[in-house]
């Protein structure tokens, strides 16, 4: 997991990203202007900057050029939504750009991209007596192979990277299935029980009532 820049003059906002990031495991800190990020950036080592466009100050527009020069890479979140100013933003160097309001989710998934790219994102998962190495999708139960299909591992792998995130059986369905599939919810809960019994994972897979699963670590 990654040591994140949040750049947002809306602390509400700054807020709320930081309290999802920190459920999946990524470590946070907060600016609130141009000059405090600029700050921020000197003193600190960062995986990754989540930067609004419109700030006090220096805009983010103008500091991306700051955060290239110290290699850490930029996805911008911005309510700015022409295509003009998406353009603009790739153009000038941005990973990625976020139109807001968005998903907690798709957000999540986009650092992950970015993280994964970068080669900084957290490469294993460990529970007990599992390890689950998600560069190598090696699933390891006391050091020996669990042998899952290829769709019990992406479910097992969307749970991971949303640790602590209540997900619906249909998130479930698109994020390790395919925007495309067409089956039934039943299917996520056939395969969740597969998991829980291959893994030994009941006490952490938990059911949220009338909604869907969790991975619940602390």
């Amino acid at each position: 997991m990654g040591h994140i820049l949040i750049v947002d003059d809306e602390k509400s906002i700054s807020d709320l990203i930081e309290m999802n990031l920190a459920m999946v495991g990524h470590t946070c800190e907060q600016a609130f202007d141009g000059k405090e990020a600029l700050k921020k950036l000197r003193e600190g080592h960062f995986d990754l900057c989540l930067l609004d466009i419109m700030l006090p100050g220096k805009d983010g527009f103008e500091l991306i050029d700051d955060f290239k020069k110290s290699k850490v890479p930029v996805i911008y979140l911005s309510a700015k939504s022409s295509l003009t100013d998406r353009v603009r933003g790739l153009n000038l160097g941005a990973e990625d750009y976020i139109i807001k309001p968005f998903e907690a989710l798709e957000l999540i998934a986009r650092i992950d991209v970015v993280l994964r790219r970068e080669g900084k994102n957290k490469k294993t998962f460990t529970y007990k007596n599992v390890t689950v190495d998600l560069n190598k999708h090696l699933v390891l139960k006391d050091n020996q192979v669990i042998d899952l299909t290829a769709q019990e591992y992406l479910l097992l792998e969307a749970l991971i990277l949303n640790q602590n995130l209540a997900l619906t059986r249909e998130q479930l369905l698109s994020i390790a299935w395919g925007y495309d599939y067409s089956g039934e919810t039943r299917t996520v809960d056939m395969h969740i029980q597969r998991l829980r019994k291959k893994l030994e994972w009941e006490d952490i897979i938990k059911t949220v009532f009338k909604f869907g699963y969790r991975l619940e670590v602390h």
